[in-house]
């Protein structure tokens, strides 16, 4: 009898997941616009609330049929663990933050193209405007006491020249501004705009031709922004601000000395800032840690290497330790997390050889939790002073987004193979994870998901190669499917079911009836700086050879038809996605994003130029260089392209920048190869992860049309 019983229960449970299966639906493309974002959860000082922000895509209320990134305030109650929300409106918030007494809350709100500092009291009553200025505010934070708010505002070495208000003595840049014959003050001096007149007269109609946008006048190294081309040098105002509005803003440092992160403390202000102050900026790497002493405006360096940069400054609860991140200039290889006793100036390294992403201090001082890139994971990890060892707390199979810890709590937003984007609750130890919110939840819960399966080989160099086999939607044994292979870009950034930003588009390439395999070639990041290294002078033939024997491995498993293979991949994926296709004819059909495809070229037109030197050692013009920049680039084998191809570029995309892509297009179309050329107008190279939202689903689509005319899909049925 109780073997009839289970065998029931048994078929009961198997008839019930299957109905249930069913019933579910694929992610489809515009699911993409349902997908809401958790930003970095702040706890309340006395530890019963917690402060996060969550973006989500509406439709543009001023454009028809467009979409937009809106970001709005929520407030959790630990216990409870309920939530609501606090700002709301067309106007995204940013940079939240409590007030030390944990009575009032500090962001602020981009109202058009200016964005101020707002502070809510949670007593009640509308969010109050604390700034007005004119060309809008970045980065608000609190002083230490409270009674302050620091903000920056950004404007152009020549506009501060001419402040009157904010410079009065118009002080100009110790550094060269590499005007050929000329130095700042041919800006400082103010004289009538006259095209007949002397030459102080025409110089001051020529400077007013570039005010009004009529000319671009180039002189520094870094004139590439992410979309645009500007001979202007922008640099940031750091300004101080009462919150009961009794005082005007005050200007707290001198610009020129470039402050690239800052903390305050009881004895200054602890800041990161050029090595040398006489050379123009954009030619200076190296960096220092400085104390700011504002009474005499002296600095004096707490850490200063030769051949190193720093981020990330964090200041101890008690004042006491200050931790960093030191990166080398000069060599591929991952930033050093590091801690510097402020007393003695004794620096421990933490042993973690990882991208760290975030640093947070335990409340009594003898731990720091850290998050890192590690094996297609960014859990959080915590590191004990007195005992030099790193402990992991969270999964390493989801990715921590950012995090905060406070009393017993420990609450984060993360992603998971189910859900892109919640906040969890947990214990300082790890071992009681809860999930806060349910903002994809909800919807996820009518989908059906295709599972991540992680497997690993050792390549030819010895080094063990991390991937990820999805099969498709619906997969039934038997059945032989297309599979796309993924690659990332970067080169050093890192895949896994810890990676937020292609959740979407596996899953949606899974729907569509086909496999897929992504993972982390030679040069990733997550596996220690020898792994990320592994590429250097060897940006093709190494990671192809990874990318391919995971390919195989997967094609190996015995549901992939090999006829069948597609391949795409962007940055710089799109690189390695056409170098592959240049020697080999393995794959059916191909699509490559935003990538780099001449490396001469690249040197010229990107503003991720500096990988030349850093890879391959030096510059185009140097002979022995020019030899490894041919041999890499993808476009010296374009005649052995033969797979048919759409090719896919921001206009506006900097980055990488277009000129490549034109010549690859051009190339293979004087061949007479199957090619498609797609361009999106006003596009980055962020247009896939925080582009324009139509651009994004119709670049998705138009791969998935492409891949349809050489694959026989199903689409997941």
């Amino acid at each position: 009898m109780i073997n009839y019983v289970f065998y029931f229960l048994l078929l009961f449970s198997s008839y019930f997941s299957i109905a249930q299966q069913n019933t579910l639906k694929p992610i489809e493309v515009t699911d993409l616009l349902k997908i809401k974002t958790i930003g970095k959860p702040q706890i309340s000082p006395d530890g019963l609330h917690v402060l996060f922000s969550v973006m989500e895509i509406k439709e543009d209320v001023d454009k028809k049929s467009d979409f937009v990134y809106i970001t709005q305030l929520y407030l959790g109650e630990l216990k409870e663990k309920t939530y609501r929300t606090l700002t709301s409106g067309k106007y995204a918030i940013s940079s939240p933050s409590w007030s030390p007494d944990g009575r009032s809350i500090l962001f602020s709100r981009d109202i058009g193209n200016k964005s101020q500092a707002y502070i809510i009291n949670l007593n009640g009553g509308e969010p109050m405007a604390l700034t007005s200025s004119s060309r809008g505010i970045i980065n608000p934070v609190w002083s230490k006491d409270g009674q302050f708010v620091l903000y920056q505002e950004r404007i152009t070495m020549k506009e501060f020249l001419l402040d009157s208000l904010n410079n009065p003595s118009k002080l100009i840049p110790s550094w060269n501004i590499e005007k050929p014959k000329l130095d700042a003050n041919v800006y400082a001096r103010s004289s009538k705009a006259n095209p007949n007149g002397n030459l102080q007269e025409v110089r001051a109609y020529l400077y007013q031709n570039e005010k009004d946008k009529k000319a671009k006048v180039i002189n520094r190294l870094n004139f590439q922004e992410e979309t645009t081309t500007t001979g202007e040098f922008p640099i940031n105002l750091l300004f101080k601000i009462s919150v009961d509005g009794s005082s005007k803003p005050v200007l707290i440092n001198n610009p020129y000395d470039r402050w690239t992160d800052w903390e305050e403390t009881s004895k200054g202000i602890i800041a990161i800032i050029p090595v040398d102050t006489l050379t123009h900026p954009d030619r200076v790497l190296d960096h220092k840690i400085v104390l700011y002493n504002r009474s005499n405006n002296q600095y004096s360096t707490l850490v200063e290497k030769k051949g190193f940069a720093y981020s990330n400054i964090n200041l101890s609860p008690d004042g006491n330790w200050l931790t960093y991140v030191e990166i080398s200039t000069s060599i591929v290889r991952n930033g050093t997390l590091k801690i510097l006793n402020l007393a003695n100036s004794a620096v421990i390294d933490v042993p973690m050889d990882r991208v760290i992403t975030q640093v947070k201090w335990s409340e009594n001082n003898e731990s720091i939790y850290f998050t890192a890139q590690d094996h297609g994971g960014v859990p959080i990890f915590v590191y004990h002073l007195q005992s030099n060892k790193v402990k992991q707390i969270t999964s390493e199979v989801d990715g921590v987004l950012g995090f905060d810890l406070k009393g017993d709590y420990l609450i984060y937003a993360k992603t998971c193979i189910d859900n892109p984007s919640e906040l969890y609750v947990n214990d300082l130890l790890g071992k009681s994870e809860s999930i806060f919110t349910n903002e994809n939840t909800n919807w996820l819960a009518g989908k059906s998901i295709s599972k991540p399966i992680k497997k690993s080989f050792v390549n030819k160099k010895g080094q063990r190669v991390e991937y990820w086999l999805m099969k498709p939607l619906n997969y039934q044994s038997g059945t032989q499917y297309p599979l796309v292979v993924d690659i990332h870009g970067g080169p050093t950034a890192m895949w896994g079911t810890g990676e937020a930003s292609m959740w979407h588009e596996f899953q949606y390439y899974a729907s569509k009836g086909m496999g897929v395999v992504y993972g982390n070639p030679r040069g990733s990041g997550g596996y220690g700086s020898e792994f990320l290294a592994a590429n250097v002078k060897d940006w093709g033939a190494g990671p192809m050879s990874d990318v391919m024997q995971m390919t195989d491995l997967a094609v190996n498993e015995g549901w992939v038809d090999t006829t069948q293979l597609a391949i795409t991949g962007g940055s710089y994926a799109g690189y390695l996605v056409t170098w592959m296709l240049g020697h080999t004819n393995r794959f059916k059909v191909a699509c490559s994003q935003r990538g780099v495809y001449e490396l001469s070229t690249f040197f010229g037109e990107g503003n991720a130029w500096r990988l030349n030197p850093r890879y391959f050692g030096g510059y185009p013009w140097e002979k022995t260089t020019r030899i490894i920049l041919d041999r890499e680039s993808p476009l010296t084998y374009v005649q052995n392209i033969k797979t048919p191809l759409i090719i896919f570029h921001g206009e506006n995309d900097l980055r990488t920048g277009v000129i490549g892509s034109e010549m690859l297009y051009k190339s293979l179309k004087i061949l007479g190869r199957e090619v498609e050329y797609v361009r999106h107008p006003e596009a980055s190279h962020e247009i896939t992860r925080a582009g324009n939202n139509r651009q994004r689903i119709d670049q998705m689509l138009r791969t998935y049309e492409f891949f349809s005319r050489y694959l026989k899909l199903n689409e997941g049925k």
